[in-house]
């Protein structure tokens, strides 16, 4: 067995393994084919007693007995046929359930790297639709496996007993077809996995024109999204019909195969019958089952094309699976911290760039101390703070938590600790109240929620809408202006309740009336918080304790607005710039 047949057994049984869970209704589905397949061999059976017993010896007891018979068997053939297809399908269904909450699980616990490296569209497209591709392994494959062998099994059975020698003639022909079916298999499985690729890029395609929508608009960029959209589709097509040339091209040549084999057994049978050596019945019953094992080895030698594309997509899904979750290795579980936070050190080096994007950054904030943290972009301002709620851990130095190192504190209890105002607010399409409750203050009352909603200046737009709080806000909040999603967020915030605030370009893109409830509301929500506020609007930072100013992955400047003004430094030169103030 080569490394290729061993993966793809390693996949197929770590796939089964998930079938486990369920292995009573699996047995049961199994045993029904066998019902099935047992019935098989039995049909041509019939036919030798009906001839011979009826139109050769003329039984009046065999004539009233046969349609008997047949009736029976097809009616135990049936319900064994519908309790297996019915059990193997609910059986795939559950698996295509648990797979996808199991991907989904994992995709929600990778790390921030994860998603920079990964196209959205791609991983929709794997828990939309290329997980459900293995039930074609899972449960079709096996269903034709199990059913067909055994009718194989049984049909050959019966040739041998009929007559040995010309079904030697049958066996000869296998080695060849199981050559033909290896061959293409290898083809099969590689044209797969490039297409259930490409499914991800027709869904990412997609996603950035519905996304972008506006831009595409106001830029006529539909010709040019048309032309991406139409080479993805036609990529589409092209693995489809190679994969249809390779399934369509195995069939025939094994029937082919076959039929040579079938062509010289009918000879030899007709020979043997014109000797007497094979009674009429005997003759028909073997030129039935002959004829009756196309069916199923016409479904098993395209049994591969399901199978191999049912294991592409298990790569896809189990790819995703094993995939290493945030490391989470921290034991302390702090209730509420007082929010003392201390850079010692920092490096941080993302792989794909060549300069460090944080360099030996020391800063200490004191508890309830609010620091602004400003520069050009690119100067590591965003770095700086993703390393706080560890979307990102230093390459080296360390973080501390009133004395706590962060990666000596559990994940969920290190988050738990901190809130996120940005620019780019994400609403749920969900209600106003939900928005604001979302994740851990899932138990919120709604006074609770009215309060928060209060503090942040939103009650007010908020009884204007026609459900209140109730009201849904549309995809990502598409229903509400710049201003008002802000002030959800900020309520958002202020439900929550944690001591450590992260403010990042919180009113960038607001108009002044926006502004200014914006900026009442972030006033209530800092006060007794340690704040890390990310600002390119020098104005809105003038009063916060201390400004860190931040240039090329370091703190060249630290100190109150006042202070780094008559330092005639860079933060003053940011000043000049952004404010239209000439040099002195």
């Amino acid at each position: 067995m080569n490394s290729q047949q061993t993966h793809s057994l390693q996949l197929y049984l770590r796939l089964l393994g998930h079938v486990k869970p369920y292995w009573r209704i699996f047995a049961g589905s199994l045993l029904a084919m066998a019902i099935t397949a047992a019935v098989e061999p039995a049909v041509p059976a019939i036919f030798k007693p009906l001839l011979d017993g009826s139109f050769v010896h003329k039984d009046l007891k065999m004539i009233r007995l046969i349609p008997l018979l047949m009736i029976g068997l097809f009616l135990v053939r049936g319900v064994a046929d519908f309790a297996s297809n019915y059990g193997m399908s609910w059986i795939g269904s559950k698996l295509v359930m648990d797979l996808r909450g199991a991907m989904f699980n994992k995709l929600i616990n990778l790390p921030t790297g994860f998603f920079d490296d990964s196209s959205t569209g791609t991983l929709v497209a794997n828990i939309v639709f290329n997980v459900t591709q293995v039930t074609q392994s899972a449960t079709g494959a096996v269903t034709l496996l199990v059913r067909d062998s055994l009718a194989i099994a049984g049909l050959l059975g019966w040739l041998l007993w009929l007559n040995w020698k010309l079904t030697l003639i049958i066996v000869a022909i296998a080695p060849i077809a199981v050559s033909v079916i290896r061959t293409v298999s290898r083809r099969l499985r590689k044209i797969n996995r490039d297409a259930q690729r490409n499914v991800g890029a027709i869904a990412h395609v997609v996603e950035e024109a519905v996304g972008a929508h506006k831009v595409v608009k106001i830029f006529g960029g539909q010709p040019y999204e048309s032309q991406r959209f139409d080479a993805a589709i036609n990529q589409d097509r092209q693995l489809y019909m190679k994969a249809v040339a390779a399934a369509s091209a195995n069939s025939p040549v094994v029937q082919f195969v076959a039929a040579l084999g079938v062509a010289l057994v009918v000879y030899i049978a007709t020979q043997q019958a014109l000797q007497g050596a094979l009674t009429v019945g005997g003759f028909v019953s073997y030129m039935i089952a002959m004829m009756m094992i196309f069916g199923p080895v016409k479904r098993l030698t395209g049994i591969n094309e399901q199978l191999q594309r049912g294991l592409a997509a298990a790569e896809v899904v189990f790819d995703l699976m094993d995939r290493t979750t945030e490391p989470d290795t921290g034991t302390q579980t702090p209730t509420r911290v007082a929010g003392h936070l201390e850079f010692q050190h920092i490096n941080l080096h993302y792989p794909e760039k060549n300069e460090p994007a944080l360099n030996d950054i020391n800063l200490e904030i004191a508890s309830g101390e609010t620091v602004a943290l400003v520069g050009s972009s690119g100067s590591g301002k965003t770095s700086l703070v993703n390393l706080i709620p560890r979307f990102y851990s230093p390459t080296s130095g360390r973080i501390l938590l009133d004395g706590m190192a962060l990666t000596d504190i559990k994940l969920a209890s290190l988050r738990q600790q901190i809130a996120l105002v940005s620019q780019d607010v994400v609403l749920f399409n969900d209600s106003i109240a939900a928005n604001i409750a979302y994740g851990s203050q899932p138990a919120a009352s709604e006074a609770d929620i009215i309060r928060a909603a209060e503090a942040a200046h939103a009650m007010h737009f908020i009884r204007q809408l026609p459900n209140g709080l109730h009201t849904m806000v549309g995809e990502n909040g598409v229903k509400l202006s710049g201003g008002e999603r802000q002030r959800i967020a900020i309520a958002r915030a202020l439900l929550k309740n944690a001591p450590v605030l992260i403010l990042d370009e919180a009113t960038s893109a607001l108009d002044n009336e926006s502004e200014r409830h914006v900026q009442a509301a972030l006033e209530t929500l800092m006060l007794g918080r340690t704040t890390v506020v990310i600002a390119h609007r020098l104005s809105t930072i003038e009063h916060a304790d201390r400004i860190a100013v931040m240039k090329q992955g370091r703190i060249v400047e630290l100190g109150r607005h006042a202070d780094l003004l008559s330092q005639n430094g860079v933060y003053a030169q940011l000043h000049r710039l952004q404010f239209h103030e000439p040099n002195p």
